[in-house]
């Protein structure tokens, strides 16, 4: 079983930061970081806190691999049995499918900004599914949002980027936006417009014309005053079912496009 500073490292590494990226977010140095992670030195109750934030992790997934919620993707007609315990996230593969197109359209449109990075993208992944389930009431992605300090979290987006480089469909990027770590991805091909209908497409331009020139920052505290990041417990899944309840502000409803443009 991999101990906890392999764990950190692990998560690191998967997110393209490095060592001295960690460092200046936990407030510690950067030989620090390097003992925690080859298990030399015990890391405190504050920093547990501050890695699972940054990673979006719960801080017991930390210490057991299998508390962490695992995605598995399920070909067309196999039958879904859960075979062990903890949160199992089943993804049919036309699911599957239309996440890399939709991330490849947003990518295409928007992806070379310089304030588009990972946590960027993960706020407008949210709000493309979660408008366009309130406006159709039907899933468009309908990936598993985990809510968490910095805001919603896609638990399938690591799995469908690891395809996707691995596919050389986009390359990762590690970069900085002004002082701090950024970890960006740009697209190798444009989308398959043929999997995305008029509805979706105009619900995702609409996201990205209203959001996509925030800096993660802004996007996250935004996210924050949405109704369904509000009425779920910190960790928990973010129910689709919320938007019904969404104010004015934030609501995708037709006759509402527009108002809650910050």
């Amino acid at each position: 079983m991999v101990h906890l500073g392999g764990r950190i490292k692990k998560l690191r590494e998967a997110r393209g930061m490095s060592q001295e990226a960690l460092a200046g977010r936990l407030g510690v140095s950067r030989p620090t970081v390097s003992f925690i992670e080859n298990g030399s030195r015990k890391v405190t109750a504050e920093e547990l806190k501050k890695v699972s934030d940054l990673f979006g992790v719960r801080v017991e997934a930390l210490f057991d691999e299998s508390k962490e919620p695992r995605v598995f993707v399920r070909e067309t007609g196999a039958e879904y049995r859960k075979a062990e315990p903890g949160i199992r996230i089943d993804v049919p593969r036309r699911n599957l499918e239309k996440f890399k197109e939709v991330l490849l359209y947003i990518l295409n449109k928007v992806g070379a900004k310089s304030n588009v990075g990972e946590t960027v993208i993960y706020k407008l992944l949210f709000f493309i599914d979660f408008d366009y389930y309130e406006r159709y009431e039907e899933q468009m992605i309908g990936a598993t949002y985990m809510k968490n300090k910095y805001g919603p979290t896609p638990l399938e987006f690591q799995r469908v980027v690891e395809d996707m480089i691995r596919d050389e469909e986009v390359v990762k990027v590690s970069d900085r936006y002004f002082e701090y770590p950024q970890t960006k991805y740009l697209p190798c091909r444009g989308p398959d417009l043929s999997l995305l209908s008029a509805g979706e497409k105009d619900v995702i331009d609409g996201v990205l014309d209203r959001l996509s020139d925030m800096n993660a920052a802004r996007i996250s505290e935004y996210s924050h005053n949405d109704v369904p990041w509000l009425t779920t417990e910190e960790g928990g899944i973010i129910p689709y079912e919320a938007v019904f309840y969404r104010t004015p502000a934030y609501s995708a409803r037709k006759d509402d496009i527009g108002a809650g443009v910050p």
